[in-house]
């Protein structure tokens, strides 16, 4: 996938065609120049910078124009390191569920990331939440947009009074570059106001929820131009003025599309938290409620979900604790070395098939601390976790629909461990997959889709590796004891 093509000006210098790639996750902003080919040639990256609101509990928000100083930012430092770069187009991938507020005059109030539960205290106003996960395609909760809303009606009036419409982060994005408002089908999957099945917005789904249908904006395929950059923003970066601005898309689904899967090929994307996710061409619902349905970023494509939650998030967290200083090749290394497995973890994941998520984790180990107990210890443990985890989610997936192949794609940063990568293949009894550019799937896929909006060639994907299943009896005994570790806690907390 990665190759370059660089063309040669008169006075001989790189003049390379790219793209301005802008990712919005839950834990960090990224901002990336890309080659037409799909070579990175400049990432900048920076935490999100969320606060609490102590006017909800388990609330967060961000502040838009802080956000955007810190895009632009990141913007000129990626573009520092592709200076002969010249920017074709600009895309934005982000988050799902997170929204930010928009009043009449277009300015940005409030960002609202997907962590942000300010509306669970309203869930059951809902009465009939079978018919709302027979037309979205997800059971309802306060993770998704129109609970956000809801929460801001109910206690933030001064800035309610002003909401004209909201955006998913990554619209926003884009209409901070081309001034145009619009929500992209992938990201209205996320609100609880989108008939995925009819895909368009519900007037059902608004009364359901008491939301004015006028605040919803219009609905734009992914891989619309828009238009090109405002002069103000390509100034502001120092890309040409000429540059479009390109619909892009929720991240998972980015993440997807480079891969390149076939029609019924399930896809692993671990990032922050891992969905499990199946390709189809129809539109599949679960009568157990336990799957999502989502648009995908073509015409007629669905997503079927489960989704594993937190995940990755823990791996990077717990890496700062035992690992702050070395990169992840020492942690691989040492994994390597251990004789004896000293741990067991549980640290709340979710499994589709429980109401239930855990809210408490931890550690299981032999007393007195064995000498042979290391930080290596607690990091295989924290693996094993997320792969147990991975495997209950992809049977649960398989409950509702068929997946035949003898692969599965993976991609994102969660898979860079080879260790992971294993203990899925052993679990699941299939090959796990991943392509060159696994570790920034989101930004390869804005790449696909902003060379078919601009008529550039398609890339080519290349797979880096496959990992075998082996030794699957061994580890049955551990996923046993895996899953006994996770009942003692959901007894004890839940």
């Amino acid at each position: 996938m990665v190759c370059k093509a660089n063309e040669q000006n008169i006075d001989g210098m790189n003049n390379q065609q790219g793209y301005l790639i802008i990712d919005v996750g839950t834990g960090n902003v990224r901002v990336a120049v890309a080659t037409i080919d799909g070579e990175i040639l400049g990432i900048a990256r920076a935490d999100l910078q969320n606060v609490k609101d102590s006017d909800y509990p388990d609330s967060l928000y961000f502040d838009p124009g802080d956000l955007w100083i810190q895009i632009q930012q990141l913007a000129r430092l990626s573009l520092a390191q592709a200076p002969e770069i010249h920017i074709e187009g600009i895309t934005a991938t982000s988050q799902r569920e997170g929204i930010v507020l928009i009043d009449k005059e277009g300015k940005s109030l409030i960002g609202l990331p997907n962590i942000d539960h300010r509306g669970r205290q309203w869930e059951n106003l809902l009465a009939d939440k079978k018919e709302v996960y027979q037309l979205t395609g997800r059971f309802p909760n306060s993770l998704f947009s129109a609970y956000k809303l809801i929460g801001i009606e109910k206690k933030k009036t001064e800035i309610w009074n002003k909401v004209a419409t909201f955006l998913s982060i990554s619209d926003w994005v884009e209409y901070k570059m081309s001034g145009v408002i619009h929500y992209e089908h992938s990201q209205a999957s996320e609100t609880l106001l989108y008939d995925v099945a009819q895909k368009n917005w519900s007037d059902r789904l608004c009364n359901l929820f008491n939301i004015n249908p006028k605040l919803l904006p219009k609905l734009t395929p992914s891989g619309t131009i828009l238009g090109k950059v405002l002069k103000s923003e390509a100034e502001a970066i120092q890309i040409s003025a000429d540059a479009k601005v390109v619909v892009g898309g929720a991240d998972t689904q980015l993440a997807v599309i480079s891969t390149q899967p076939c029609a019924n090929d399930i896809v692993i994307v671990s990032g922050t938290t891992t969905p499990i996710i199946k390709l189809t061409d129809s539109y599949i619902t679960d009568h157990l409620q336990r799957t999502w349905t989502n648009r995908h970023t073509d015409e007629n494509s669905f997503i079927l979900e489960t989704n594993a939650g937190v995940t990755g998030l823990n791996y990077q967290r717990l890496k700062e604790i035992f690992y702050p200083t070395e990169d992840y090749d020492i942690i691989e290394k040492e994994l390597a070395e251990l004789k004896d497995f000293q741990c067991v973890a549980s640290l709340g994941s979710l499994l589709a098939d429980e109401e239930t998520p855990l809210t408490k984790g931890g550690f299981i180990f032999n007393v007195p601390v064995s000498h042979q107990l290391t930080r290596a210890s607690f990091v295989w443990a924290t693996l094993w976790d997320i792969a147990c985890s991975i495997n209950e989610n992809y049977k649960s997936l398989c409950e509702v629909t068929t997946h035949e192949a003898d692969y599965i794609w993976a991609c994102g940063g969660g898979v860079q461990s080879p260790l992971l990568r294993q203990f899925l293949a052993n679990l699941i009894g299939k090959k796990i997959k991943i392509n060159t550019d696994y570790r920034q799937a989101s930004v390869i896929g804005g790449v696909y889709i902003c060379n078919k909006a601009l008529g550039f060639a398609a890339l080519n994907s290349s797979i880096l590796a496959e990992t075998v299943p082996k030794n699957i009896e061994q580890y049955q005994q551990r996923y046993a004891e895996w899953k006994q570790t996770r009942a003692v806690f959901k007894q004890t907390f839940c």
